[in-house]
């Protein structure tokens, strides 16, 4: 008989959920079991989390959603890794993904991932990190998505004064056109970003 080590998958399902998190039902979903098992598995992990100083992340629940969050304690130390030097220049994921909002924003990330044809979790987190986007609302529907927009910072960093100054996307050409203009859109942009 299989033993299931259920903390350990709430702990994956919870990681790769990111700053969406899931709701108890979700989890429940997921790991075929009812809420309550679900409820007590997540509790487990919880406490766990909350007994061992070693760890460095904790289960905070926000709006109806589980997720895992950075223990206050280490505050610092994430405020340093976010100012390092090294982590100034953006992927390649990144800057597209910048690039469609700065275009296209408002847009949720459903929005995004469908133009670029990826997941862009990551992405969204590093450039939120950096302040260059932020949640701008929700959008209409079911779910209410996130809809993200660039900052002022975004504005300052490009030496920009508005977005109007952005420069401007043709309108109609061949799909070879796109991607060099593109190839070359995103080298200028990350030697604007490594300068």
């Amino acid at each position: 008989m299989e033993i299931i080590n259920w903390t350990s998958i709430v702990e994956s399902l919870l990681f790769a959920a990111g700053d969406e998190g899931l709701s108890l039902k979700q989890l429940a979903e997921v790991l075929d079991v009812d809420e309550l098992k679900a409820s007590e598995v997540l509790e487990d992990l919880k406490k766990e989390y909350e007994q061992n100083n070693n760890r460095g992340v904790m289960i905070v629940q926000l709006a109806g959603t589980y997720q895992l969050a950075t223990k206050k304690e280490n505050a610092n130390y994430l405020k340093k890794l976010v100012d390092s030097p090294h982590t100034s220049t953006l992927s390649q994921a990144a800057l597209e993904t910048l690039a469609i909002i700065a275009y296209k924003q408002p847009i949720t990330r459903a929005e995004i991932e469908e133009i670029r044809g990826v997941k862009t979790e990551r992405p969204l987190h590093t450039l939120m990190a950096k302040v260059l986007i932020k949640e701008v609302g929700r959008a209409e529907g079911a779910g209410r998505a996130y809809l993200y927009g660039t900052t002022k910072e975004f504005l300052d960093y490009f030496g920009l004064k508005s977005l109007k100054e952005l420069p401007q996307l043709p309108e109609k050409v061949e799909d070879e056109f796109i991607q060099e203009e593109a190839d070359l859109f995103f080298e200028k942009f990350q030697e604007t970003i490594n300068s």
